[in-house]
């Protein structure tokens, strides 16, 4: 049977910070990443990918709450729904027209997928997803009115926060296991998927955000893929990053880099639910998870790039340095 990779692309890889967010802007993003997705397909590894969708579902809050006098408003459930199909689409046909370039015909699909969380999650009583704009301090006050949690994020201003509840259950897990055994690529769990709750066997949803890394661990973990790659803004996991002396990462064990996230190494708004979503998946008997750029997928899966975790250490050393 062909390898299995699940590749989780971060929602800014598409929109990067301070790029001027138009479609146009994301469906050229897309065509690079996609381009390096269709060359680990022709390496025969069989893909799913999933995606994060953090500026996208921002620009589709502000859309409901700008019309809001003249269209009906969305929910944060239905903004993860409509930009799941929104970032799907420009994937499937970038990868399409990638692997086309290729000579190759590997079908791709787009599964829109539900996360069941639990009603009575901690996270509910306790929201920290920041979704949305910025606002002015006065922008906030208003808002806090009609029941909105801000919070600052200095210098740019307020930001809401929603519940991040953890994922139980991908619901679509079975279709998209079936798509994977007929060798089509899947495009899946944008933005962690759309949050429900289950009530006497029916699904419902609720004002929350699924954290996509977490998510995308679960579904690894539950097809029995072979590599779990999360994608990040820089070449690997660094201790003491940001500091003169940062060593990055090359490979790790869980239990040393569990170790090294109990001494506070990996903040929980930037690497840690990435290093969280690697533990959870060798954890469960992953073979091997991977936190690297966007850009070095294919020299990361061959084993040249990024960070690698795995359950048993390599060689005599605990951690191996990037040199």
């Amino acid at each position: 049977m062909p390898p299995t990779v699940l590749v989780a692309i971060g929602g800014n890889a598409l929109l990067p910070a301070g790029e001027a967010p138009t479609v146009s802007a994301q469906r050229a993003h897309a065509a690079r990443t996609c381009a390096a997705i269709a060359r680990v397909v022709s390496r025969g590894w069989r893909v799913v990918i999933t995606h994060g969708n953090g500026p996208q579902v921002g620009a589709a809050l502000l859309r409901s709450e700008r019309a809001a006098g003249e269209a009906y408003p969305l929910p944060l459930d239905v903004c993860v729904a409509s930009t799941q199909g929104e970032i799907g689409l420009l994937l499937q046909q970038a990868l399409e027209d990638a692997l086309a370039e290729r000579g190759l015909r590997s079908p791709v699909a787009t599964v829109l997928a539900q996360v069941v969380v639990d009603p009575a999650d901690p996270g509910f009583a306790r929201p920290t997803k920041p979704v949305g704009p910025f606002y002015t301090r006065e922008e906030a006050d208003a808002r806090r009115s009609s029941g909105w949690i801000l919070v600052e994020e200095p210098p740019h201003g307020y930001r809401r926060v929603v519940p991040s509840p953890e994922p139980l259950e991908i619901v679509e897990e079975r279709a998209i296991r079936a798509l994977v055994d007929a060798n089509t690529v899947v495009i899946t769990l944008g933005g962690g998927g759309i949050p429900v709750v289950r009530h006497d066997h029916r699904l419902s949803g609720v004002e929350a955000v699924v954290d996509k890394d977490l998510a995308s661990a679960l579904l690894a973990s539950r097809l029995h893929v072979d590599r779990l790659v999360l994608s990040t803004d820089v070449d690997r996991v660094y201790l003491d990053f940001g500091a003169p002396d940062a060593r990055g990462l090359d490979q790790v064990t869980a239990d040393d880099l569990r170790r090294a996230a109990g001494e506070g190494q990996f903040p929980p708004g930037t690497m840690g639910p990435k290093v969280e979503a690697a533990l959870r998946f060798v954890d469960a008997g992953g073979r091997e998870a991977i936190i690297a750029a966007s850009d070095q997928l294919n020299l990361a899966l061959s084993g040249r790039a990024g960070t690698h975790v795995t359950a048993r250490a390599r060689g005599s050393s605990w951690i191996a340095f990037a040199r």
